[in-house]
């Protein structure tokens, strides 16, 4: 499913919070994106629309299995990427705010074998 980045940093927000907060609310993901309340309201909307999150009757977020594998992908991704920037000598900031950008456009081609080629040089 193409997905717009917008709606894959809210799925890898919704992943990062959930490995730490027993339960993600909106409110939650207003807060760590800095985004406003009615935006990230429509944005859930639209993540429910297309069957990647369920919102239960108290507000309750959670990823389905697509949300859910997509978000990891993301977060995958994003992880490979600093950790990437900062072996080569990026600050901390950079390579978050840079691998942020890269996870959302890179093929899946080129991403499987940047990951193939840190396993056969031990960087895995």
């Amino acid at each position: 499913m193409a997905m717009q980045e917008s709606g894959e940093m809210y799925l890898e927000t919704i992943h990062v919070l959930s490995r730490t907060n027993p339960t993600v609310r909106a409110i939650d993901v207003s807060e760590h994106m800095g985004y406003s309340k009615p935006s990230v309201s429509r944005a859930m909307g639209i993540l429910k629309e297309s069957g990647m999150i369920t919102v239960d009757a108290d507000g309750a977020i959670r990823l389905t299995d697509a949300g859910r594998e997509r978000a990891e992908q993301i977060y995958e991704r994003h992880t490979v990427f600093t950790r990437i920037f900062k072996a080569i000598g990026v600050d901390d900031q950079t390579a978050e705010d840079d691998a942020c950008r890269i996870e959302h456009y890179i093929s899946d081609t080129t991403f499987e074998a940047i990951k193939n080629y840190l396993k056969e040089h031990g960087q895995d």
